[in-house]
């Protein structure tokens, strides 16, 4: 038999472990993604604080659909302007359990052309 825990969980559980190790101090940019939306968040673990956030939800980003790349890169480009605003150049990038690919690649590549870095 094997292990009760899902794959997505382990995958999670990974990857946080793997950002403990490489954080030394710099906030974390959250992902989560929904069917029907994608969500950010810089937050600082040191303080226990949330930063800066956006979602597809947002009025001036309400498309069609959050659940396409375009409206992810919305999304990493609005994500990349506050935490800049608020005095955060670098960041770990915490993609959560789900894979680095479609609207959460779209996302860290919008964030880095906005000027973060990870």
């Amino acid at each position: 038999m094997g292990s009760s825990i899902s794959l997505f969980a382990r995958r999670r559980m990974r990857n946080r472990t793997q950002i403990r190790k490489k954080s030394s101090g710099r906030p974390r940019l959250s992902v989560h993604r929904s069917g029907k939306h994608i969500y950010a968040q810089v937050i600082d673990d040191a303080k226990g604080v949330t930063v800066a956030a956006a979602s597809t939800l947002e009025k001036g980003l309400k498309a069609k659909s959050g659940a396409n790349v375009e409206a992810a890169s919305a999304v990493g480009k609005l994500i990349a302007e506050r935490a800049k605003k608020a005095g955060v150049g670098e960041v770990v990038f915490d993609r959560g359990g789900f894979l680095y690919h479609g609207r959460v690649k779209a996302l860290a590549e919008a964030a880095r052309e906005g000027g973060l870095q990870f």
